[in-house]
């Protein structure tokens, strides 16, 4: 190796071998990836063949200038402190695409997906980072460990030229070699970039993943996260696809207006129960329960099956919720994230490539269900327990017409600062109960919404429930059943309100997280939200064997109250739908998935690749192609995904009077 460094081509032979080093590196950090979340991803071979192509790409574009300063032809560049310059660059350039790499694989067990540039935006008004990743730095002791020996390994094995041009004769022979490696590898480089030399799916994209992935979930491990970032760098999120021909083809198959007319039937939650009058003298209040991270899984009476009939969940309070509420036999969020949470249930409007709050088309013309009832006379609130500003969520209360917002601002200010929980929130069990009493302040009617942190990282619960709610099987566990007991507490004194018995309670979740069933860790389980509807004037529990989603909820409230005017949502008046013609669809790695007819599709904007029956419940058993429905579920898909997109860039997401 030395003898190859002396001689006229050392400076290619130098950047070769250091290349090669940083693939040993992104391997690395993929088989750590993989480790750290091996109940959710498979590595195949196809994994690791599709990786070489995107850390060809992610490695090229982060070491293009250390490649040109080693190849330039000038005569000075083999002095040693220029050398010692290329060697900090390459190392440090390729130790911050290690360290991105390692933290993004503690990410992806919330997101299932590769972090990409919006993330950026979605932490934008926090001030708690600093902590957060300090505590993961702990916590993960390991991975810190890991970045120290790969990065000591890699600067050890870096391999510097050692010839100095004057020693060689003819001297300008040097300059001609170091000029021909340069254009050597510069089409190799732009053809690396580009993940290959021909036009057909060129260069190549996120989504292009999946063609090396069994699964959507997949997708992640054939990816890294420096390529993930480079390419979503100032990118068109919405792309219109042309799947109808015209707008009335298209609307013909699916549209997001909504045309309830004086003779439609609105059930109540329980259809045991006539519906409500709709000339009450006060129409119901709304209350919406957002709760952070409270996945189907953690609920034990929506999981009766379970360990064979034995398991018990971790909500005693919840299930005893559902005894009196409407739940569905399936039920999913629409994102796997908190900012995706938002849009979904309180305008109806899905996370489709990107959370729609951090894409451009926040700034159209849209609402949700606080603006249209506030046009109907309710008031409108909007708690959370976080520093005001925090995810952008008081801003999207405004500007879907939240007419109040309480914050930890407000918190405090009305009862002091010792219920803080040093990182995120108000501790949910002190913020639940200011949230009951304060709606005895509001105006009925009155449509309100909570959006819970507790049972979130870091994942601690206060001191005096330590001994109730110990550690279990994974962390998040312990402060799920603090937040259950934080709402059956919220319930008893809601219920000693004087508005409780006019109110409808929906109570959801954001997203879902960590999980400790095979069943709940698929492409599909990784959505499964409760949807829960409580009427206490109607506490008479039933499951309805329905499909139901996130941006159902707005639909189906305003069914319930019997609103007659027309409005804007993607999603159905679930209980006013029968079963076989209600639906769920979300998005993860460049996959849509559309579940209907006791099947779920999966679809890359092209073709589909994936048909499972819901009884399957590991997707183990692809049935593409071997079932009649598959046709006409992609049919109603696409005209989904292009009603979306089409209005994301048009701004059609209101109804004009």
């Amino acid at each position: 190796m030395r003898k190859l460094l002396s001689n006229h081509f050392a400076p290619l032979l130098a950047v070769v071998w250091n290349l090669l080093l940083v693939y040993i590196i992104y391997q690395t950090a993929r088989v750590e990836y993989y480790l750290e979340n091996t109940s959710y991803l498979n590595f195949t071979a196809d994994v690791f063949r599709g990786g070489l192509l995107f850390d060809t790409s992610a490695i090229l574009y982060t070491n293009v200038l250390y490649i040109v300063l080693m190849l330039f032809p000038l005569h000075w560049k083999e002095r040693p402190a220029y050398q010692r310059c290329c060697k900090w660059l390459f190392v440090v350039v390729n130790a911050v695409a290690l360290a991105i790499n390692l933290m993004d694989s503690v990410y992806f067990q919330y997101t299932m997906r590769r972090t990409t540039t919006t993330v950026f935006s979605e932490f934008s008004n926090e001030g708690n980072l600093l902590g957060i990743l300090a505590t993961e730095f702990l916590r993960h002791w390991y991975l810190v460990l890991l970045f120290a020996v790969v990065v000591f390994l890699m600067w050890k094995c870096y391999a510097m030229p050692k010839l100095h041009y004057r020693k060689l004769y003819p001297w300008w022979h040097y300059d001609v070699a170091c000029l021909l490696s340069l254009l050597l590898l510069a089409p190799l480089c732009v053809a690396g970039m580009r993940g290959g030399f021909t036009t057909a799916v060129r260069p190549i994209t996120i989504s292009n993943a999946n063609q090396y992935a069994a699964r959507p979930a997949d997708a992640a491990l054939v990816l890294n996260t420096p390529f993930a970032l480079i390419r979503t760098i100032g990118k068109d999120v919405f792309t219109v696809p042309r799947y109808f021909g015209t707008k009335a083809e298209l609307e013909a198959v699916y549209t997001p207006i909504h045309h309830p007319t004086p003779t439609t039937h609105h059930p109540s939650p329980n259809t045991h129960h006539p519906t409500p009058n709709p000339h009450h003298p006060t129409p119901k209040n709304v209350v919406i329960l957002i709760v952070e991270s409270f996945g189907r899984e953690y609920i034990g009476a929506l999981n009766k099956y379970l360990e064979g009939g034995k398991y018990k969940g971790y909500t005693p309070c919840v299930d005893s919720l559902i005894a009196k509420s409407t739940t569905f036999r399936y039920s999913f969020c629409n994102g796997r994230k908190s900012i995706d949470g938002m849009p979904s249930i309180l305008s109806s409007i899905p996370m489709f490539v990107e959370p729609f709050i951090l894409t451009p088309a926040s700034m159209n013309d849209f609402t949700g269900l606080a603006g249209i009832l506030r046009a109907e006379g309710y008031e409108t609130a909007f708690f959370h327990g976080a520093q005001n500003g925090s995810m952008g969520f008081q801003a999207f209360a405004q500007k879907t017409g939240f007419q109040h917002y309480y914050g930890r601002t407000e918190y405090e200010a009305a009862r002091g600062n010792n219920d803080f929980d040093g990182t995120w929130a108000i501790w949910d069990e002190p913020f639940m109960q200011y949230y009951a009493e304060e709606m005895s302040h509001l105006h009925q009617p009155f449509m309100t919404a909570i959006f819970t942190a507790s049972s979130h990282h870091p994942f601690v619960i206060p001191d005096k429930y330590r001994q109730q709610f110990p550690e279990e099987h994974i962390a998040i566990q312990k402060c799920i059943r603090y937040t259950d007991m934080a709402i059956g507490r919220f319930f008893q004194t809601a219920s000693r309100q004087p508005w409780f018995q006019n109110t409808i309670f929906v109570l959801t979740s954001d997203h879902t997280n960590m999980s400790d069933h095979a069943e709940y860790q698929t492409d599909l389980g990784g959505f499964c939200s409760p949807i829960i509807i409580y009427d206490p004037s109607q506490p008479t529990g039933e499951m309805q064997d329905k499909i139901a989603q996130q941006i159902d909820i707005l639909p189906t409230v305003l069914g319930l109250l019997g609103y007659q005017k027309p409005y804007f949502g993607f999603g159905i008046d679930v209980l006013n739908t029968p079963a076989e013609e209600t639906w769920a669809v979300n998005y993860l790695n460049g996959i849509y998935q559309y579940v209907k007819n006791g099947h779920v599709l999966q679809f890359d904007g092209q073709r589909t690749v994936g048909f499972y029956a819901l009884s399957d419940s590991l997707m183990q058993h692809n049935l593409v192609g071997q079932h009649p429905s598959t046709i006409g579920m992609e049919r109603e898909l696409k005209a989904i995904i292009q009603q979306y997109m089409t209005r994301m860039k048009n701004n059609k997401l209101r109804v004009k009077g």
